[in-house]
């Protein structure tokens, strides 16, 4: 057997490694579908012979029609069954999460639950390497990049230096008699309501099934009727892939309950201990409990609630619970929730959900009854061949909103890379937190898309990273502060991990971007100065303790740069031809820290303290390496050098920070730095895996080129958008969902600069040419203000502006520009001129 050459080992350890970086070609903008995804086999399995929930399904019944369209207005529809797990379509209520295939004889319904994760607390940190540090940072400055890598892989990766996955909770396998041939089929989401339904009928009978997942209950409830008495026979069990078992649940006839041990360690504490219950509540009929299988005979209608728990303490408190039992957990809420009716479970369910996803409307012209009319998957298709169709990029849109609501509640997990739901023991790069760009992007629609509550996770989360980031900090750069690498998990994981790529201490950084946008967007000065500011001062008071002077004779002498630095997560080609990562003062880092240091001055001011910490983020600004355009290229230089990229189409385009998210590059403040920007991204070309696309579009939309912005979001959706619209890296990744949701609120709105400290309100920044007309209700801008706007012909005829919090705010439109001075709760009715009416 020959060996792989050393590189090519790396390279693919790499694939696997991080998200980012898996090392995918670049996709041609065809209008082709993605390929299958690797997932879920199609394979019959009844539940007598289905394995342990390792995922392989399929529907046994002949799908002999399809039935019309149902009745709703924003849907994901379909004509059959789910083929795999990546047609499944997607619950949650925060907490909860299930994957509903849709089979008439044999249904799925895949679950998860948001604390499931492998792994338990553990200080990574890596005391090497402090004293390894002065020595990388010295061979970086003499250009020694590759002894530097060398050295800081051996000396500063984590103690372990991996993390464990988050994991599915299992699977609800469901037999249903009486179907073999089915007749007018379908299933459906309706995001409005956020249930999910399926019709058929076979043998003369008509069967129909609803399935949500109630926040106000904590369950998932399905419901069965059928319109013949006596019809509905079902048999159903809980099956994993490993780690857990199955049985008649102890204390009710009527419910079975799988109990299961990630890893078991005897009665270790340290294992997380987790159990999944069903309990069934016929109308007529009977029950049969035996062995892990629950049986209903001849029914009217059956209801089933599902619970999921684990012992899981919750963020930054430590090792999990061994006194808590998951299964009297869920017993406890299925007895508490089965005793509500049906209707009242339903009706409490859409109430909660709509209180979120109503915020907003969407309508992008001109309509196109054909494709409005097709089911998902054709629409799709007709998309990828060329058929116009506005309402599948507001459809879009709002999908993005729904599972942003779905996965990430006030009280839970934030959104991992698959934001709520994941099918594996092993996810695809652990389904963690990867805070790189990929945590931060599942939460930009948040405050553009009126989702704000959706946050409060993500500060959750932050506010557990603090002592073990300043752990970190202390133990591996003797700083103050706090620091998060390029990933972290459920445990609190703050140490580089992976490979020498992961010596990237940016990501605690970053992420104290958001909660100042939460208080721009808001102007809540109580979490401004409770939870942002302690957040933001942190982070930035590691930055401040670790920045270091580049010596003479660097291109940047004399200012102050990070060291060791990386730009996520792209390889640049030395002078002798070799490739390297490693380096100094890479531009993202820099950029990154003048927005950190900015929004830092801009709080202390705004609470009035920290003075003297103000003063020290002031002086650090004005000697901070700057954004420098290549004499060469024009563009601007994503390193310290201006190396040749290795792969000049690649996924990232970190440099391009300061555009988006940030707003430190505009055509109007910086037209210099902006045209440098615009000509990167003609560089970087327009195809990308799906989040890298996502991030592109809102680049675009922030160079206020609407047109090349519909470009991107076009081959988004036909060629990074599986048939449930899901978002495809590949596999699987939920933040191009998320950032294209975003990059649509931006193409209507944007409000992320000011002039002389007044806030700007944009209308239609963005609007492209294929969306003439439309309308859009609820958008939100930072300083308080909500936005409608009305468009025809491609000029905005009506906007209404209301002001929640007063204060001064310069109305933009095209080239027009108005100020008005407004009270709180005061609203701007303006016309296409911004004259008041």
């Amino acid at each position: 057997m020959r060996f792989l050459p050393v590189v090519a080992v790396l390279s693919l350890w790499l694939t696997i490694a991080c998200p980012s970086l898996h090392a995918a070609q670049e996709p041609k903008p065809t209008p082709t579908p993605p390929p299958p995804q690797t997932g879920p086999a199609c394979e019959r399995t009844p539940i007598d012979s289905a394995p342990d929930g390792n995922m392989p399904w399929v529907d046994r019944a002949v799908i002999a029609s399809s039935g019309s369209k149902p009745k709703g207005q924003l849907l994901l529809w379909y004509r059959s069954p789910a083929s795999s797990w990546y047609e499944a379509l997607p619950l949650g209520n925060g907490r909860l999460g299930a994957m509903v295939f849709g089979g008439a004889e044999d249904e799925c319904i895949q679950l998860n639950e948001d604390t499931l994760w492998d792994g338990e607390p553990h200080d990574a940190s890596n005391p090497k390497a402090l004293k390894a540090l002065p020595e990388v940072r010295k061979l970086l400055f003499e250009g020694k990049n590759l002894e530097a890598t060398d050295l800081a892989g051996k000396n500063m990766l984590g103690l372990p230096h991996r993390i464990k996955s988050y994991q599915t909770l299992g699977n609800l396998y469901i037999e249903c008699s009486g179907a073999a041939e089915v007749t007018d089929y379908t299933r459906s989401l309706d995001l409005e309501t956020a249930v999910a339904s399926e019709k058929y009928s076979a043998e003369g009978i008509k069967f129909e099934r609803e399935v949500f997942s109630s926040g106000p209950a904590n369950v998932i409830v399905a419901r069965f009727t059928a319109d013949k008495p006596g019809a509905l026979s079902l048999k159903l069990t809980l099956k994993r892939y490993q780690d857990a078992e199955c049985v008649a649940d102890p204390t009710n006839p009527n419910a079975i309950v799988m109990n299961g041990q990630i890893t078991p360690k005897g009665n270790s504490p340290g294992s997380l201990r987790f159990a999944a219950s069903v309990l069934a509540v016929n109308d007529g009929g009977h029950v049969t409990n035996a062995g892990g299988v629950l049986t209903v005979e001849k029914a009217n209608s059956v209801t089933l609630f599902i619970a999921g728990a684990t012992n899981y303490r919750g963020l930054g408190k430590g090792a999990p619970d061994a006194s808590i039992d998951p299964a009297k957990t869920c017993t406890a809420v299925l007895e508490t929730a089965s005793k509500k009716p049906y209707e009242a479970l339903k009706a409490e369910h859409i109430a909660d959900h709509q209180k979120r996803f109503n915020r907003v409307s969407l309508q992008l012209g001109p309509v196109n009854p054909v494709a409005e009319g097709m089911d998902t998957i054709a629409r799709l298709n007709a998309f990828r061949q060329g058929q116009p169709d506005p309402g599948l990029a507001a459809l879009y849109f709002q999908y993005g909103r729904y599972l942003l609501a779905a996965c990430s509640r006030p009280g839970g997990m934030p959104a991992n890379l698959q934001g709520l739901w994941a099918w594996r023991t092993i996810n695809p790069w652990n389904a963690d937190f990867h805070s790189n760009i990929n945590l931060q992007m599942n939460y930009w629609p948040a405050g553009p898309a009126n989702l704000f509550d959706c946050q409060m996770p993500l500060f959750d989360l932050m506010d557990s990273l603090v002592e073990p980031g300043s752990i970190t900090a202390k133990t591996q750069y003797n700083a103050r502060g706090w620091v998060v690498h390029h990933l972290t998990d459920a445990w609190g994981f703050t140490a580089c991990a992976d490979f020498v790529g992961g010596i990237w201490p940016m990501g605690a950084a970053w992420l104290a971007e958001h909660p100042w946008e939460y208080y721009r967007f808001t102007g809540d000065k109580v979490f401004l100065k409770e939870r942002a500011w302690p957040l933001m001062k942190g982070s930035a008071r590691f930055i401040l303790d670790t920045m270091v002077e580049a010596p003479a004779g660097t291109p940047v002498a004399g200012r102050l740069v990070t060291s060791p630095s990386y730009s996520p997560e792209n390889n640049f080609v030395l002078p002798d031809g070799k490739h390297a990562c490693f380096t100094y003062g890479a531009t993202m880092d820099m950029e990154i820290i003048q927005e950190l240091l900015g929004n830092c001055v801009e709080a202390s001011k705004t609470l009035d303290e920290d003075a003297d910490f103000r003063a020290e983020c002031e002086s650090a600004l004005k000697r901070l390496a700057p954004v420098r355009i290549s004499p060469e290229t024009g563009r601007i230089m994503e390193w310290v050098e201006d190396y040749k990229e290795v792969d000049p189409h690649h996924r990232h385009t970190s440099h391009l920070y300061a555009l988006h998210p940030a707003s430190l590059i505009s055509p109007d403040s910086t037209p210099e730095l902006a045209e440098a920007a615009r000509k990167t991204l003609e560089a970087r070309g327009d195809s990308g895996t799906g989040w890298s696309l996502a991030w592109k579009i809102n680049m675009w939309t922030r160079l206020l080129d609407g047109d090349h912005a519909f470009l991107l979001l076009s081959n988004l959706l036909k060629n990074k958008t599986l048939n449930n619209l899901f978002d495809t890296h590949p596999p699987f990744q939920i933040d191009g969902n998320f950032g294209a949701t975003a990059a649509i609120a931006e193409m209507l709105l944007q409000s992320q600069v000011r002039d002389q400290g007044v806030q700007v309100i944009h209308l239609l920044p963005a609007l492209p040419h294929a969306w003439p007309e439309g309308s859009v209700s609820g958008l939100r801008g930072r300083g308080g203000f909500e936005v409608d706007e009305t468009w025809k012909a491609g000029s905005l005829t009506r906007a209404r502006i209301v002001s929640n919090l007063g204060g001064p705010v310069i109305v933009k439109l095209g080239s027009k520009k108005a100020r008005f001075e407004t009270t709180p709760g005061q609203v701007l009715s303006l016309d296409g001129s911004l004259s008041a009416n």
